[in-house]
């Protein structure tokens, strides 16, 4: 019997669930590692984000998500899990295309966790 592990996502920006299109991108980790040598590696912290392409819906809290320093953005996937980042902002650029109506939004945070 095949279990559900993609399909439709849900995304809450600042309590305002966006209506999105394609995935939601979240970190499986907090740190990232680079070998040094085999068997040496160094470690650094991650910093944690979600990805998404939000519609741009003539109701987008354009105003809420880019002014917002200290959001809360949960990802809510269909195979059951949660990804929740808190203290997030939008980095990097935030753009819409007219073409095809999405919004690019990188949202980056002080914590991820998955629940």
């Amino acid at each position: 019997m095949g279990k559900k592990v993609a399909g439709t996502c849900y995304v809450k920006v600042a309590g305002v669930q966006l209506e999105i299109t394609g995935g939601v991108e979240c970190p499986l980790t907090d740190k990232e590692r680079e070998t040094i040598k085999p068997g040496f590696y160094s470690e650094k912290d991650k910093t944690p984000y979600v990805k998404v392409d939000a519609l741009f819906t003539d109701d987008f809290p354009i105003d809420t998500i880019m002014s917002g320093t200290n959001m809360t953005v949960t990802a809510e996937l269909n195979n059951g899990r949660t990804y929740v980042l808190s203290g997030a902002y939008i980095a990097g650029d935030a753009a819409t295309t007219g073409d095809d109506g999405k919004a690019s939004l990188n949202f980056e945070g002080r914590k991820g966790s998955w629940q």
